[in-house]
């Protein structure tokens, strides 16, 4: 058997090194760095740098701790330095792992010639067709940007990880996931921080009760957050960026030394040649089944592409997922039960439904909380912002008692939340969690007072 996969994301190339290890001729065809989006202009570039927000944050408030006369100052080149060294590091790592037996790795951007066939234009110029039994594709998603004057003159999210200096002052477009991580490292590192967001709160997509309680959190760091702002648009100036936008029909604007452009991201289909293979698509993504399958019975697409949830680990086990239905074999990887955190400080994460959700759907719910000032560990970690909302199934329900989703943020809140999600992957009840003896003091204790409250 041989499969072809388009893409060397977390998707594509976890993807391939299972199919490898099960016996099955494998090319994978990677239109640039191999890692993806998420190592060489994502997730990781953008840990480093919240890891060295995180670094001056404690810094500003040594002195509580005991640290008097501390003197120091914030060399960028540094962190863009180690921020590349960590990339680089994991990018070997990655290039190992497709050196692997049964791998072959083509470095060049693949289109299809027909539904058997890839045509891929290698990176030295030449041309080279590959045909395979099965095709997954996998090559993810691109930067979204609005379309208004002046749109070419702001930062995309690759972009501002290049920067060689933090800007002054920097208004960033839109407060998703991408938008509210970069305000709030860069306010860490000094900057003047203005967030521009159409929408009536921040994290649109995220329960109500957290997106409010982060906004106040980032608001009380002094990050000025304005929502229903309509961007109208970005002009060079003498004294740098004018963006300009609405709000309750009045109009304002924001000066800035930088503008980053974060209104999410779009899939990556037009350069594929989708049509002629016959596969169906429109600007919002792939059509996939629950298997990940086209309508094309041997072709699969998974992670950005299909325009559901743009997260790399979503990407890796849906080509889990992929791979079992062209095995022949039963998957138990639940896509229905996906966290995801945003690496704001204090960071935020959610799995499952939210209340507004849970309403619209006419599912009866309660709803438990607990506050990280109430924690032990976390008082004395100096970490007293933040909350845990338990959305549980309520009486009427099918399933009296059921997580149903949570909601929180505060000190870990990324790494809190895959306690929940690995219950409810299980159908847990919120009196079965608050059962769980936990650790004390931990900050794990947070999520056991809320399912206390049932």
């Amino acid at each position: 058997m041989r499969i072809i996969i388009i893409g060397a994301g977390p998707g594509g190339y976890e993807t391939a090194v299972a199919a490898a290890s099960r016996g099955i001729e494998v090319t994978i065809v990677s239109d640039g760095p191999v890692g993806g989006t998420c190592l060489n202009e994502g997730c990781i570039p953008t840990k480093c740098f919240c890891r060295n927000a995180a670094f001056l944050d404690d810094l500003s408030k040594a002195s509580s701790f005991g640290l008097e006369n501390l003197n120091y100052d914030l060399d960028f080149k540094k962190v863009v330095s180690r921020k590349e060294e960590v990339v680089d590091g994991l990018r070997q790592g990655v290039e190992f792992l497709l050196k692997g037996k049964n791998i072959s790795l083509l470095r060049g951007r693949a289109s299809f010639k027909d539904s058997r066939s890839v045509k891929v234009a290698l990176e030295d110029g030449s041309e080279t067709e590959v045909s395979g039994d099965y095709i997954i594709i996998a090559t993810g998603s691109q930067s979204a940007v609005l379309p208004i004057p002046g749109a070419e003159l702001c930062l995309t999210s690759k972009e501002i990880l290049e920067l060689e200096a933090a800007p002054q002052r920097l208004c960033v477009i839109g407060a998703g996931v991408i938008g509210l991580e970069f305000a709030s490292i860069f306010k860490s590192f000094g900057s003047e921080v203005t967030v521009l967001e159409f929408c009536k709160e921040i994290l649109p997509r995220f329960d109500t009760d957290l997106s409010k309680r982060l906004k106040q959190a980032l608001s009380k760091r002094g990050i000025a957050i304005e929502t229903s702002a309509q961007v109208q648009s970005v002009e060079k100036t003498a004294d740098g960026y004018k963006v300009s936008y609405l709000k309750k029909e009045q109009s304002a604007e924001v000066l800035a030394d930088k503008v980053l452009m974060a209104v999410g991201r779009r899939p990556a289909v037009n350069s594929l040649n989708l049509a002629d293979a016959g596969i169906e698509f429109t600007p919002k993504g792939i059509a996939v089944d629950k298997d990940m399958r086209t309508n094309v019975p041997h072709i699969f697409a998974i992670g950005d592409i299909t325009g559901g949830y743009m997260l790399a680990h979503v990407a890796v086990f849906q080509g889990k997922k992929a791979l079992s239905a062209i095995l022949g074999e039963a998957s138990l990887v639940n896509l229905g039960v996906v966290p995801a955190a945003v690496f704001t400080a204090p960071e935020a994460a959610t799995v499952g439904l939210s209340e507004d959700e849970c309403k619209e759907a006419g599912i009866p719910v309660k709803c438990l909380k607990s506050f990280f000032r109430a924690n032990g560990k976390a008082v004395s970690m100096d970490e007293p912002e933040g909350f845990v909302k338990l959305v549980v199934a309520g009486e009427g329900s099918e399933t009296p008692g059921k997580i149903l989703g949570c909601h929180l943020f505060g000190a870990h809140s990324a790494d809190l939340v895959q306690e929940v999600a690995a219950l409810m992957s299980k159908g847990a009840t919120a009196e079965e969690l608050s059962s769980i003896v936990h650790a004390h003091p931990t900050l794990g204790e947070v999520i056991l007072a809320a399912a206390q409250g049932a």
